[in-house]
């Protein structure tokens, strides 16, 4: 048997390819949606992934004040933070949150599945969360995909 015919190709720096996807978040559940765009951030969904390597696409997700929650999440769902000071721990809902902004909703709920390391930080960079339909990568030319 001719084992040479058997070589594992990894994924560098050079030979990695990122494209660009838009993705219409517009009446889609949040977190199916964000484990999707982590999916496509992190690369998995290419054949050539390797686990320690940046390879996988920009991704724009547009409409994301129209995302949805399902159940009592939009009151129940509580996001805890620490202001690092004594009695710091501060609380907000997932309506609150929305209300602030709905691009921290999403880009909150993707972060939260990326992994806990500079890779993540990395990967996170890549990631391009907008309000309305428009969005100012026109010239990159990306794909829009139905999730």
């Amino acid at each position: 048997m001719d084992t040479l015919s058997y070589k594992t190709i990894s994924a560098n720096k050079a030979t990695v390819e990122n494209g660009w996807l838009v993705i219409d978040a517009d009446s889609m559940v949040l977190g199916r949606m964000a484990s999707e765009v982590a999916k496509r951030l992190r690369g998995k969904h290419k054949p050539n992934f390797t686990p320690h390597v940046v390879n996988g696409d920009n991704v724009i997700v547009i409409n994301a004040d129209k995302v949805k929650l399902t159940g009592k999440k939009w009151t129940d769902k509580v996001y805890v933070r620490h202001t690092g000071h004594p009695g710091g721990q501060r609380f907000q809902t997932a309506n609150e949150a929305m209300a602030k902004s709905s691009t921290l909703l999403v880009e909150r709920a993707v972060k939260g599945m990326l992994p806990k390391n500079k890779l993540g930080s990395e990967l996170f960079r890549n990631l391009y969360v907008y309000e309305g339909a428009e969005h100012p990568h026109e010239a990159q030319q990306p794909k829009e995909i139905k999730l």
